[in-house]
């Protein structure tokens, strides 16, 4: 059999690969888009961000209900059919796996499901139930992702111990969970967890959760976590887990003293990986890191000239919207666009309870690097739009540089902290002043407000807060 002759192929088909290939299709390319899974959208769509969310939106409406009692309002106990959440969740998986799906037929890409392995620099085998075939190609963007890592302490084969795939899938609430790792993925599937009435127990090896936010911005979500957790356990690590009958049995060591616990189900939420290996990239002139990521350049380029890598598998901050960017940039170059990836703001966002968003500089980072910033914070008890819903533990800073007044960084903690890091992306990106920011009338009343009045409060003259104008240190 002849092999498929085409001018991309885009091998993954996850944020950053469907965006690659109806992108690269959009700019006249022929494309065709190799997909192991039964459903586009990788991981983020089928074992990552959108069930996840959909869960936490969920499980949220049991906490609301709880909280709404002295509001005069009060609801009977949630009775929670497990079935029917999963059947719910996967229905909205499968709109948009469905939704992509009809996105590459109207752009003319050519979809394949199937495995995807680099015979050389510019062939590539695909193992479809049909058998095998091989893809010519003149560029390749590979987007294979990432998985969750599972170190082999953890490993026991026991279906107990669950990575985020498997927790995602809800199959059962634990009387007793434990979590081993603070990040944002323990943080969000323990708020989950923990709103369908299992007893949570955090164990993070350092000395606080989320790392990478600033301190103030996680305090809330630490705050919440004593409240809907049974414990968050800092500066401790597990070192040694075994199968106890239907349990599992877990010692965990804090300073220095171990302690022997029984679990029902154990989640492993300690980082992740990339999907580099058998992909047969030893055939290809593309190098790897000591992490096992595809070195890149600016441009997506990998070390083979006819090869780009976008998103989790080409290393930094494991994000999708980094990958969709990424995307953007490795089929503008194949375009033959001067387009780089340098100096662009990536928000990150933690889903939990309160919600917890930052873009550009933070204020540890200012810290650590010694850059001089000023910082400028709204507290949202000064929020008439956050005393309505009783959610005043949120906060909204600006990381500011003195000397231009530029805003180099925005952080929000609180309800909808996602939706609202979009206005402090746009500041950053566009060089925005705090001025720009204290004269664009936000309406009224709204969690946005609160931008706003940061930027006030640096001039000294918000509404709804008495703060001096701060003075450089």
């Amino acid at each position: 059999m002849d092999p498929i002759q085409t001018e991309v192929v885009v091998l993954g088909a996850g944020p950053g690969g469907y965006a690659a290939a109806v992108y690269a299709a959009d700019l006249g390319k022929k494309v065709i888009l190799v997909e192991q899974g039964p459903r586009l959208g990788g991981v983020c769509l089928n074992r990552g961000c959108i069930p996840s969310k959909a869960l936490l939106h969920a499980t949220k409406m049991i906490t609301e209900a709880k909280e709404s009692a002295h509001r005069g309002i009060t609801f009977a106990a949630p009775v929670i059919q497990l079935e029917k959440l999963r059947e719910w969740k996967n229905t909205v998986l499968t709109k948009l796996g469905h939704g992509i799906t009809n996105l590459a037929q109207r752009r003319g890409v050519q979809v394949m499901h199937a495995r995807g392995y680099f015979e050389d620099s510019q062939t590539l085998r695909v193992e479809t139930p049909e058998g095998q075939q091989f893809i010519k190609f003149q560029q390749a963007i590979i987007a294979v992702g990432s998985k969750p890592a599972l170190p082999k302490i953890f490993d026991l084969g026991n279906p107990r111990v669950m990575t985020s795939t498997e927790a995602l899938e809800v199959e059962e609430i634990p009387q007793n969970l434990l979590i081993i790792g603070g990040g944002y993925i323990g943080m969000e599937l323990g708020t989950v967890y923990a709103a369908l009435g299992s007893q949570v127990t955090v164990v993070e090896a350092l000395d606080s959760i989320l790392t990478g936010a600033d301190a103030d911005l996680i305090r809330p979500v630490a705050a919440y976590a004593k409240k809907a957790f049974k414990e968050v356990r800092l500066k401790s690590k597990v070192v040694k887990m075994a199968t106890a009958g239907k349990q599992i049995k877990v010692v965990v060591e804090t300073d220095g003293q171990p302690k022997e616990e029984l679990y029902d189900r154990v989640l492993v939420s300690v980082g992740r990986v990339p999907n580099c290996t058998d992909l047969g990239l030893e055939n290809t002139k593309v190098e790897r890191d000591e992490k096992g990521f595809i070195k890149v350049n600016n441009k997506q380029q990998t070390t083979d000239p006819g090869i780009y890598a976008i998103g989790d598998v080409a290393g930094g901050v494991m994000l999708a919207h980094k990958a969709s960017k990424e995307a953007r940039v490795a089929v503008e170059v194949i375009a033959g666009e001067d387009s780089v990836f340098e100096k662009v703001v990536i928000p990150a966002v933690v889903f939990t309870d309160p919600e917890v968003a930052w873009c550009g500089l933070t204020e540890t980072e200012a810290k650590a690097k010694g850059i001089e910033v000023q910082v400028a914070k709204f507290p949202w008890g000064a929020s008439g739009r956050a005393l309505t819903f009783d959610r005043t533990d949120g906060l909204t800073k600006l990381i500011i540089d003195p000397a231009t007044e530029r805003v180099l960084g925005v952080g929000i903690v609180g309800h909808g902290a996602g939706e609202l890091i979009a206005e402090g992306v746009l500041a950053v990106e566009m060089g925005a002043t705090v001025k720009d920011l204290s004269l664009c009338v936000h309406p009224h009343p709204t969690l946005s407000e609160t931008v706003m009045e940061a930027a006030e409060i640096f001039y000294g003259h918000a509404t709804h807060a008495f703060v001096r104008k701060q003075t450089a240190a």
